[in-house]
């Protein structure tokens, strides 16, 4: 690989570090890294580009400041585009029907294969099983599919492909699983690597 291929890809390492710390709490965009003491979070837990200074005034945060961290954490936390997000926003205010638009749009975006074979503990971050399903090494009631964004719905039966179990990426899954906790709204079965949607998700499930 040539030394400038290198160097962009640390960079954009580099920048999932930042957005984390920009949002002030962990994203685990770099999977199991987040949970060590590398974790920039956890080493700077500041935003970038304003180191703390002794007595130094505190700035006031606006409501449409706090609005709109709360819409980049979900957009870099579920890795989509800007238009992926205005499209699942204005879905979720329409269902919602003057509810908690809140609860509806995360939902939504718990309900992304993707998102679901992270929270199986298939793939270390949204990222990589945005990756995996793409790949081609996951199916949905048996059947393959490289769709990241298709929703899945209650009674879906999640698993990774038989022609893909001994591939590199899934080696060690086995001791992965026995320390990943599903949401109680995914029925796992661990020895078989494949679990069903028994409900709808809720904020409760999930850390």
């Amino acid at each position: 690989m040539k030394r400038h291929k290198i160097c962009k890809i640390c960079k954009m390492l580099k920048h999932k570090c930042k957005k984390c710390r920009r949002q002030g709490s962990k994203l685990f965009l770099k999977g199991e890294r987040c949970l060590t003491s590398k974790c920039a979070v956890a080493r700077k837990p500041y935003v970038p580009g304003s180191a703390p200074k002794s007595g130094g005034r505190r700035k006031a945060v606006s409501e449409y400041s706090t609005k709109l961290k709360e819409n980049q954490k979900n957009k870099f936390g579920y890795a989509l585009r800007g238009t992926q997000y205005k499209n699942y926003m204005k879905e979720a205010m329409e269902k919602a029907g003057g509810g908690d638009v809140k609860n509806k749009l995360f939902e939504i975006l718990e309900s992304r294969l993707d998102n679901v074979v992270f929270r199986m503990g298939f793939a270390p971050s949204r990222f990589a099983a945005k990756q995996m399903v793409g790949h081609g090494h996951i199916t949905v009631n048996d059947r393959k599919t490289d769709i990241p964004s298709r929703r899945i719905k209650i009674g879906d039966k999640i698993a990774i492909r038989s022609q893909s179990a001994d591939r590199g990426i899934f080696k060690d899954l086995d001791i992965k699983l026995k320390k990943q906790e599903a949401p109680a709204w995914i029925k796992m079965d661990k020895d078989k690597k494949e679990g069903i949607i028994v409900g709808a998700p809720l904020h409760g499930d999930v850390a």
